[in-house]
């Protein structure tokens, strides 16, 4: 769905394992929990209407998406979600934004 955003996003493995989408800077970040699995969203800034986001409203670098099996993923709201981060990123990043 991330590489479906954009057709600048790429895929990298960084911290040795763990697979990040980056264009112009950090998009999200997949880590897999025993139950569940974690989508970091690297921008803090991005509204997030459909409530996708249920961990780490109060991070200040990233909030995190929990997704267990059988979950449905609103792909349509998850899409503009990613799409968001996205924007930022090229117009600077999310830090150069908030000043």
């Amino acid at each position: 769905m991330v590489l479906a955003a954009d057709e600048g996003v790429e895929e990298a493995i960084k911290r040795s394992v763990q697979p990040y989408f980056v264009l112009d800077g950090n998009i999200c970040a997949l880590l897999a929990a025993k139950s569940h699995v974690n989508v970091f969203i690297y921008d803090p800034t991005v509204p997030d209407p459909a409530g996708l986001i249920n961990q780490g409203h109060d991070n200040a670098t990233a909030k995190a998406i929990q997704i267990r099996e059988g979950d449905s993923i609103n792909t349509e709201a998850m899409l503009a979600l990613i799409r968001s981060v996205i924007a930022n990123n090229k117009a600077g990043g999310w830090r150069r934004l908030a000043r």
